[in-house]
């Protein structure tokens, strides 16, 4: 994946342009172990630990994939809320789809990116309890992402 994406917009006149967005948007690229898995160029951001290792081969259920939000689509609970803009960013790390371990609130979206990489960073520091926001403890799952966790903290930078 290259550092930089082209878009065509269009001007007020009607006259076709090629921009050149950076797919970080200013942000340094994601920490060990951590993936952009989309990005939106001015919007969505979303990033994903590990996608090689989460599959049902593995042990480690896909859908348990951890899996960090940016966006600014309505927090509201509601089909299809999330489709409407708000002028909030929300940086939101989900561990499954119903188990949310961190969401925070911006005003912009370049501080909700640099939000983005703080958590990913201190996921992978180990820093992060994922444990509290599970009502029914898994103990086999967490070992197993404690283990992966423990690899990557012995990589060198």
């Amino acid at each position: 994946m290259s550092d930089h994406e082209s878009t065509t917009e269009t001007d007020p006149k009607g006259h076709a342009e090629e921009i050149e967005a950076s797919q970080s948007d200013g942000a340094t690229d994601p920490p060990i172990g951590w993936q952009i898995w989309n990005n939106e160029p001015g919007g969505k951001r979303i990033l994903v630990f590990r996608p090689d290792i989460f599959s049902e081969r593995n042990d480690l259920p896909a859908m348990c994939l951890p899996t960090i939000h940016v966006t600014n689509g309505s927090q509201a609970s509601r089909p299809g809320a999330s489709q409407i803009q708000t002028d909030t960013w929300h940086v939101i790390l989900t561990l499954e789809p119903e188990i949310e371990a961190i969401t925070k609130s911006y005003e912009t979206r370049q501080t909700a990116l640099t939000s983005a990489h703080d958590i990913a960073e201190r996921f992978t520091q180990g820093k992060i309890e994922y444990r509290d926001p599970y009502q029914v403890p898994r103990p086999d799952y967490f070992q197993m992402l404690d283990d992966v966790i423990e690899e990557i903290e012995t990589v060198p930078n």
